[in-house]
């Protein structure tokens, strides 16, 4: 089952070595979100990045940094593979790239064939956006289908519900809050999530 981090929406401190220590603790998969932030600022954030860990981060903004990053994981939103057509992911797809995309109702999910995995929020009430709550029925199972991309569950999950994550039978979990709400705690925090997780 997959982990996965996302990064806060805004500048944090010390940014770049907390997600170093990240990658150092186990992580596997980083989506680089910063949607107010200009590309100078996030060439700045990549640089400070182990160049061995470039390879496991996903970019949401700034997509032409890819080839001077050896970044190969784009994120787009929703909106972006309705009104886009098959050839441009097909070209993309032959260059190894791999696509992900966000939605927040599972009937979706079919249309985002040509994604590698979706995010799925929210799944509990957010902790990073107030205000942001499940619509998920208690007891809810995630019911997978042939040929379609992974759902990854995400909104709300921290150490006290990851089990129950789990048991809703996602393809992974992805995480924000838990993370970024005490960066001084990040590493602890995902060490505790990754060690629920492997157990």
């Amino acid at each position: 089952m997959d982990l996965i981090v996302i990064s806060a929406p805004q500048s944090v401190d010390n940014e770049a070595a907390i997600i170093n220590q990240l990658f150092d603790a186990g992580l596997t998969r980083f989506h680089l979100r910063k949607p107010e932030w200009n590309i100078r600022q996030c060439i700045h954030l990549l640089e400070g990045i182990d160049q061995a860990f470039h390879t496991n981060i996903a970019l949401h903004q700034h997509h032409m940094l890819t080839d001077d990053f050896n970044i190969k994981r784009l994120h787009y939103p929703e909106r972006h593979w309705v009104n886009s057509g098959a050839e441009k992911w097909n070209d993309q797809k032959q260059k190894d790239y791999v696509f992900s995309t966000s939605i927040h109702h599972l009937a979706e999910i079919p249309l985002m064939k040509e994604c590698d995995y979706v995010f799925f929020s929210p799944v509990f009430n957010s902790l990073s956006k107030p205000g942001y709550q499940s619509q998920l029925e208690e007891g809810f199972v995630f019911k997978k289908k042939n040929h379609q991309p992974k759902v990854i569950a995400l909104g709300g999950v921290d150490e006290t519900n990851l089990k129950k994550a789990i048991k809703m039978n996602f393809d992974g979990v992805a995480i924000l809050g838990a993370i970024w709400n005490t960066p001084q705690l990040a590493t602890v925090n995902f060490k505790k999530l990754n060690n629920i997780l492997n157990n």
